[in-house]
């Protein structure tokens, strides 16, 4: 998407700031690897708090000494306020690259690729195919079950591929019990 070499298109200084501002989060150190890559640490002081701020957007959250679980369901209404969220930065290069989820349009995952590499060429369709956001959660107490990903011990892991949060043809829905 044009000369890239002095200035990422996913700035992590905008994005750390944005979401160190939100409740609950206690420090955020993300950094780019390249200049359409982060990659980082995310830490969670109080997920009560955190969650607080995301009621009711698409977080489902239970607590006891027992047993605990989270549930996220990422949808086409709720992953426009995920955008929002994490910074104008984003919203705007998923605009730029024409991703339904930030423009609220439906379209599948073939189509949104063929449109990509029109504009943009077959290179960067292929890439946005293969892309995967990994997304590793260290847990206070061992995992019990996880759906959508895997578990060890007290960390749970996902591999989400983009395109499917590009497109969202159908909601996606993990789930953690603790």
């Amino acid at each position: 998407m044009g000369d890239t070499r002095n200035t990422p298109a996913l700035d992590a200084g905008p994005i750390n700031r944005s979401l160190a501002a939100a409740s609950g989060i206690k420090s955020t150190s993300l950094k780019n690897t390249a200049p359409e890559a982060l990659e980082g640490t995310i830490v969670i002081s109080n997920v009560g708090d955190f969650l607080l701020a995301e009621k009711d957007m698409f977080i489902t959250y239970s607590e006891s000494p027992v047993s605990s679980s989270i549930t996220v369901v990422l949808d086409r209404n709720s992953a426009p306020l995920l955008i929002s969220r994490l910074s104008p930065e984003v919203g705007e290069y998923l605009s730029a690259l024409m991703a339904p989820v930030a423009l609220g349009e439906y379209m599948s995952s073939a189509d949104y690729l063929s449109l990509v590499a029109m504009i943009y060429g077959r290179p960067l369709a292929d890439e946005i195919a293969a892309a995967k956001i990994t997304a590793s959660i260290e847990l206070p107490r061992p995992v019990t079950s996880v759906s959508g990903g895997s578990s060890s011990g007290r960390r749970a892991e996902f591999d989400i591929p983009l395109l499917d949060i590009l497109v969202l043809e159908k909601p996606l829905r993990y789930e953690i019990k603790w």
